[in-house]
């Protein structure tokens, strides 16, 4: 039996807005710091259907929320690992 697959658009009635924020920036790993789009997605954004459109706000928000989590992941390691116990007092040289 032959199963036919139909992908249907979605029709967006008011037009997407850029999420540009106006920092315009390049992270780490090339995405802007201020709207988490790749700098194919911002060179392009005008041109791009609707539904693209609507994946790349989706896209970006996750971006957001992974460079956030490693954010706070790497301020807590920080504050739990002290470098060589200078940060707090359990570095003494007469225990040694």
């Amino acid at each position: 039996m032959l199963l036919l697959r139909y992908t249907l658009k979605q029709i967006e009635i008011f037009e997407i807005t850029s999420p540009c924020i106006g920092v315009c920036q390049s992270g780490p790993k090339g995405f802007c710091v201020g709207c988490f789009r790749s700098r194919d997605e911002r060179v392009h954004w005008i041109k791009l259907e609707q539904d693209v459109q609507s994946k790349i706000i989706k896209a970006c928000a996750a971006r957001k929320r992974r460079a956030k989590s490693a954010q706070n992941k790497k301020r807590t390691q920080t504050e739990q690992s002290p470098q060589l116990g200078f940060l707090d007092d359990s570095f003494n040289p007469k225990n040694q």
